[in-house]
């Protein structure tokens, strides 16, 4: 697919290249159009200040493309890849496994609170089984597939009067990302505050 930029006024931000992956075989055949995209497009685009250049997947519900496609956003300079779909418990749900496949580390507290997150809202969280991995310099992470849950998921619960309860799993991942050898990635306070400890933080330019 063709890469598509965004952010672009935020020039004095470090560029990033993310891999985005929606996994469905029905959205992948055509039979409906794909949403999971569209929504880890528009959530990125609205909490980075970062200049970004996305690189997009839309595949199947098979393990090998799966890793294969991994692999090759990892490859191509993602420092960030985030997939959508295929981490229930059917018999066609193999993202978790395909992701296990390249990882040469694993973090287990993203997939803890992705589900703690979900549980505030549904019941059938429990059943979720979305992971995160590093592969070389590049943070892997597992998303739900509808984009409510994407968006709940990344930015955490919040009171009726906007105050955060539990945080989001990106609060985390811009000093992940860090300590991995990525870009200084940004974020909109009102989206989603990350956290950096004070030894971390970038002077203001």
């Amino acid at each position: 697919m063709n890469e598509a930029a965004s952010n672009a006024q935020a020039s004095s931000a470090d560029a990033v290249r993310i891999g985005i992956v929606s996994i469905s075989d029905r959205a992948s055949s055509g039979v409906y159009e794909d949403q999971g995209l569209p929504a880890l497009r528009d959530w990125l685009a609205r909490a980075l200040k970062n200049p970004i250049t996305f690189k997009s997947r839309l595949i199947p519900d098979e393990a090998a493309q799966i890793s294969a496609a991994l692999i090759e956003l990892v490859d191509a300079g993602c420092s960030l890849v985030l997939t959508t779909g295929g981490t229930g418990p059917a018999l066609r749900d193999v993202t978790p496994e395909a992701t296990l496949a390249v990882a040469d580390k694993t973090l287990p507290g993203f997939g803890e609170q992705m589900r703690q997150i979900s549980l505030h809202f549904v019941p059938t969280a429990i059943l979720s089984r979305q992971i995160a991995v590093i592969r070389g310099s590049s943070l892997i992470i597992n998303l739900p597939g509808q984009p409510k849950a994407i968006q709940e998921t990344l930015e955490g619960v919040r009171d009726a009067d906007g105050k955060s309860i539990v945080p989001g799993i990106f609060a985390a991942v811009p000093y992940c990302v860090d300590l991995i050898g990525g870009p200084y990635l940004e974020t909109r306070d009102e989206v989603c505050k990350s956290f950096r400890p004070k030894s971390a933080i970038r002077p203001a330019v």
